[in-house]
């Protein structure tokens, strides 16, 4: 069976895993590192996981309320990469649209389709099924649109999901931002994967 794209680079990516400095990433990305049990500790959408180093393996604190989602190879790969590359930094409370980010805007039909669509489409007809799956990943409501939810994602950076039911007149559309802290812990591919991650686990438990 040929592995997946998301496979290939787990493979990738584990070797620049491996050899981090622990100590050093913690400090860097904010992500506590338990020396004794060789583990950082991750929180993804309300949920805890733990990221064993130095041979990769990411265990759900709660496997029976975790969504298979938030340890499968994407978000596999989206721990590694914030460990050897991210950068905490507080946001100052501002949120950006995809295309207003520093390299968005070349890659923001890619999201709009990947991302943006998938979610109007996905909910906007079943608007009761958002809330209830965005209460079991730790969504906080935000007064924006028909419905919106802020989500608490990976390294500090927050997420929020607005979604504007259909009418007479208009199909259902939607809206994705990120916090203003999001380009120093992810890259344009990591961030669709973001929201290719938020959108998946909301439709695992809806």
């Amino acid at each position: 069976m040929s592995k997946s794209n998301w496979e290939i680079s787990f493979d990738l990516h584990l070797d620049k895993y491996r050899e981090l400095d622990p100590a050093e990433a913690a400090l860097r990305t904010g992500l506590e590192f338990d020396r004794e049990l060789s583990r950082f500790e991750v929180s993804v959408l309300g949920h805890r996981l733990y990221s064993k180093w130095p041979e990769f393996k990411l265990i759900p604190d709660d496997k029976k309320s975790c969504p298979k989602t938030l340890y499968d190879f994407q978000i596999q790969v989206l721990v590694m990469r914030v460990l050897y590359l991210g950068v905490y930094a507080p946001s100052g409370g501002n949120f950006k649209a995809y295309r207003e980010l520093p390299w968005g805007g070349l890659y923001d039909t890619n999201f709009n389709g990947r991302c943006i669509k998938r979610f109007a489409y996905g909910f906007g007809f079943k608007p009761d099924e958002f809330i209830k799956a965005a209460g079991l990943l730790g969504g906080v409501k935000f007064d924006a649109g028909d419905i919106s939810f802020d989500f608490p994602f990976l390294g500090g950076i927050t997420c929020r999901f607005i979604l504007w039911k259909p009418d007479d007149e208009f199909p259902p559309s939607a809206q994705i931002l990120f916090s203003d802290n999001s380009p120093l812990m992810y890259n344009a591919e990591d961030l669709a994967a973001v929201g290719d991650v938020i959108i998946s686990a909301l439709k695992e438990l809806s």
